[in-house]
């Protein structure tokens, strides 16, 4: 996501230009330099790909994994670039080179030099020398290995490369022989190939002199075919003006409710340049990765609109894209045949986009921006509810003291009540410290590994600790001590006091045996540290809400819930034990927190195939979170 996030903005630019200059016929000085602006970006997408897939794709965000990226990127398309192919095959003209080579720079190659830098960082970031060469140990080591990895990569690519770039455009000349029905699977393929940037090659035969088509150049210059020309572009019109923008109505209004700003940034400005400009990346990359199934859809949708634009009287064609800005710039060329019927079918494809994407959307759960369960969008789900962060940012704080300092600590991360970490020295950790910070208990389970339960809280004080050792933000002075309790859904803490008993009488929320909460292998669960529960060996897969409430929290693995019952009641639903490290694998979270539930609403579904085969204990705590002295009863 880190390049597309820059290709909006980059769009508008190159649109506004081009409208500036009347579709490139009178460029002047403004649009020269917004062209070039914009262009500075959109012409290196490839690159962009390459350092951002190499950094997102590491193990740790790492400014070393993207130089490795770069590395591999300037290797390879040096090596494969049409003047060094040429001293190759000892051709003499540069432009006798195998054409494909010319079509080397593109986001299928930015893609794999990503792929290869990530991968050598993760491997060898820490390979150790011997002293002689201690130099170029660890990070320093990743460049040079991603440089003959490279080598091996652009050797490969140089026989692949043209047999892929040359069956493409030869199967394209095939398509134009199938009429209608040829013309939408251009258009279905177009899209199905702009991931990896493979639709250049399908594009150059239709729209340039490839195959004796040349549809983009005809219609331009008004020396076409009236009723032919400009058949190869037209279908794209309506979905980049219109269907796309759709889609992101529907993205939007599925996002998360605490995402929604965050989502609205690159939605709108992908719609955006998707209607005025027809540059659909930032839109089209925004889900084809977190949702395929969409962008399938999508291919298919444009597809269709190719042919039913061959079939009815209408053709239109582009210098730049299928925006509006071209569509007005070409209204009045000679070869456009009733350029009006393109709104009408927008409006059409508007709808069916908005009502197909929404319904995919909910009814499969699908991560759209704003829904994922990483963090693309944000550091994490209750971003736009933290105005201030000062009391998770003294928890932190507290915690990094009582874990033995930042240096201490190894690795951080979080399951859903609990920090899971790996300390350098855990006789530094103190207890009682933590305790007084405000957490429910400490685990050791062996080795450097430390478990601090908190509640399910948990992601802001470790979104706090991050921030503290990355130093983007400051340890806060002075603040009052916390109790020693540990917080909980909707800020409630655990009462330690209650004088009697409270019997807490629920629906069974999961088929299976019903057993003490003493048998989870466990100890946070199995010593109530968490609070007083059941558990149940389940038989079934899908967890119910044992009673009416609000859904206090949901989780990144989708593998608990919490809910707050209409009596106050906070309870969580923990699906086996350390199943937090399946990461999701195997579970489908069923609801949205703020979603209100009534007893027996489907909460979140789990493989129990998948978990035991992972082995972990299957057996599922049912937690009361803010009553100790509560006593749990199934109906």
């Amino acid at each position: 996501m880190l390049p597309v996030a820059v290709l909006p903005v980059a769009a508008i630019l190159s649109g506004i230009s081009y409208w500036i200059s009347n579709g490139g016929k009178s460029p002047n000085l403004v649009s020269a330099f917004l062209g070039a602006a914009g262009g500075s970006l959109l012409d290196n997408m490839a690159l962009l790909f390459a350092v951002g897939i190499a950094l997102g794709m590491a193990n740790k965000s790492d400014g070393t994994s993207a130089l490795a990226g770069l590395v591999s990127w300037l290797v390879v398309t040096t090596l494969l670039k049409p003047e060094t192919v040429a001293l190759y095959t000892g051709v003499a003209d540069v432009n006798e080179v195998d054409p494909a080579f010319l079509k080397v720079q593109n986001v299928f190659v930015g893609i794999i030099c990503g792929l290869i830098g990530a991968y050598c960082y993760n491997k060898f970031k820490d390979t150790r020398l011997p002293d002689a060469l201690s130099f170029f140990s660890g990070k320093r080591s990743v460049a040079i290995v991603t440089a003959g990895a490279s080598l091996v990569v652009a050797v490969a690519l140089f026989f692949v490369w043209p047999w892929v770039y040359g069956g493409l455009v030869t199967f394209g000349e095939w398509i134009v022989t199938l009429g209608p029905f040829g013309t939408g699977i251009y258009g279905f393929l177009n899209r199905l190939l702009i991931p990896v940037g493979l639709h250049h090659a399908l594009n150059s035969v239709f729209w340039f002199d490839v195959a004796g088509i040349n549809d983009l150049n005809n219609f331009l210059s008004g020396e076409g075919t009236y009723g032919v020309t400009g058949q190869y572009m037209t279908g794209f019109f309506p979905i980049m003006m219109f269907g796309l923008p759709g889609a992101a109505l529907a993205m939007y209004l599925t996002a998360k409710t605490t995402r929604k700003k965050l989502a609205y940034g690159i939605l709108l400005g992908g719609a955006i340049s998707s209607f005025f400009v027809g540059v659909t990346e930032p839109l089209e990359f925004a889900f084809m990765f977190l949702a395929p199934v969409l962008y399938l859809v999508h291919a298919i949708f444009t597809g269709i609109s190719m042919a039913i634009s061959q079939i009815l009287p209408v053709r239109m064609g582009f210098g730049f894209s299928g925006g509006f800005i071209d569509l007005v710039l070409n209204w009045m060329n000679p070869m456009a045949q009733n350029p009006w019927l393109i709104p009408v079918m927008g409006v059409f494809w508007f709808f069916i986009y908005f009502v197909v994407f929404y319904f995919i959307i909910k009814r499969f759960n699908l991560k759209t921006p704003g829904r994922e369960d990483d963090d693309i969008l944000a550091d994490d789900t209750e971003y736009d509810t933290r105005s201030a962060d000062d009391k998770y940012l003294v928890t932190g704080s507290r915690f990094i003291d009582a874990l033995g300092g930042k240096a201490n600590i190894l690795e951080l991360e979080n399951c859903a009540t609990r920090l899971r970490m790996e300390i350098d020295d855990p006789s530094k950790v103190d207890e009682t410290a933590l305790k007084r910070a405000g957490a429910a208990g400490t685990m050791k389970p062996g080795g450097k590994s430390v478990q601090v339960i908190y509640g399910t809280n948990v992601q802001f004080v470790k979104d706090a600790m991050e921030q503290i050792i990355s130093g983007q933000a400051a340890a806060p002075t002075g603040a009052a001590p916390e109790p020693a309790v540990a917080p909980a859904v909707g800020g409630a803490t655990v009462l330690t006091d209650a004088p009697t008993t409270t019997a807490v009488r629920l629906r069974q929320p999961l088929e299976g045996t019903v057993v003490p909460l003493s048998a989870v292998p466990d100890p946070t669960f199995a010593q109530g540290i968490m609070g007083p529960g059941v558990a149940i060996e389940p038989t079934g897969d899908t967890v119910v809400a044992p009673a009416d409430g609000t859904i206090g929290a949901t989780f990144d693995s989708s593998h608990a819930v919490a809910l707050v019952l209409d009596d106050g009641t906070e309870l969580l639903i923990h699906v086996g034990i350390d199943t937090v490290e399946m990461k999701g694998d195997g579970f489908q979270t069923l609801v949205e927190k703020g979603q209100k539930v009534t007893a027996g609403t489907p909460l979140l579904r789990f493989d129990l195939a998948r978990i035991q085969a992972a082995g972990h204990p299957s057996i599922t705590p049912v937690i009361v979170l803010n009553n100790e002295n509560a006593a749990v009863t199934f109906e």
